[in-house]
């Protein structure tokens, strides 16, 4: 059984659609980064990045959100576009996209919007700039496609979905009215039964959820080096 290393964030949750959309077993191992739970010796043993999520399958253990997404598609050979070269360049091209995009530049704005001390005028405009252009690029592909890679529906469209969930807390509350494609996307998603199942995971286990000094230094271990 495939053991999923897992919190409430935007990548875990992608990874959680996933395993449910495929029918795999699984056994949740939740990680509590307001805890500091990513920085024990035993988590760092399979990821030493101390990020969540990892899998960890038999001899196989695969870290990175996008990675678990590959890993799994051409493990069970489900939700993956097709096989010619074209459509396995455009899947990887897109996947990528949120990858190095997407999910970078989204979290440097949630982070700077909302926890990053003063002055920090200059990197919220930097990294709102460009989560509101790399979400541009999306919205354009999905003002032409069903689903990202056309009409099928892949582990790319899941990965968007992670992160368009949250759109309004990376851009702020009024941008949704401006990204209708993707608010189109998200809403025909978020009601497949594998998503309603993959959100219902939040009610499994009791995470940290305030942010106090603790979580600030578990979270952003550099603002330690600051006080010393």
């Amino acid at each position: 059984m495939i053991k999923f290393y897992y919190n409430t964030a935007p990548n875990p949750t992608k990874v959680a659609l996933c395993l449910e959309e495929m029918g795999l077993p699984y056994e949740l191992v939740p990680i509590d980064t307001r805890k500091g739970e990513q920085h024990t010796p035993t988590f760092l043993a399979i990821n030493p990045n101390a990020k969540v999520p990892v899998i960890v399958d038999g001899d196989a253990t695969v870290f990175d959100s996008n990675a678990i997404l590959l890993y799994l598609a051409e493990k069970t050979g489900k939700f993956l576009p097709g096989k010619s070269a074209k459509e396995r360049g455009e899947m990887l091209s897109w996947l990528m996209f949120v990858a190095s995009g997407i999910g970078p530049y989204s979290g440097q704005s949630v982070h700077f919007r909302n926890f990053a001390p003063e002055p920090k005028d200059y990197a919220v405009n930097r990294y709102t700039f460009e989560a509101q252009r790399h979400w541009g690029i999306l919205e354009a592909r999905l003002g032409k496609h069903r689903f990202m890679c056309g009409d099928a529906y892949t582990i790319v469209d899941m990965a968007v979905w992670g992160w368009s969930r949250l759109i309004p807390v990376v851009l702020g509350p009024d941008a949704p009215k401006q990204l209708p494609n993707l608010q189109r996307h998200l809403a025909e998603i978020s009601a497949r039964p594998a998503a309603v199942r993959a959100l219902a995971l939040k009610d499994k286990h009791t995470f940290k959820t305030e942010m106090d000094d603790a979580a600030r230094l578990a979270m952003f271990p550099h603002l330690a080096r600051k006080v010393a």
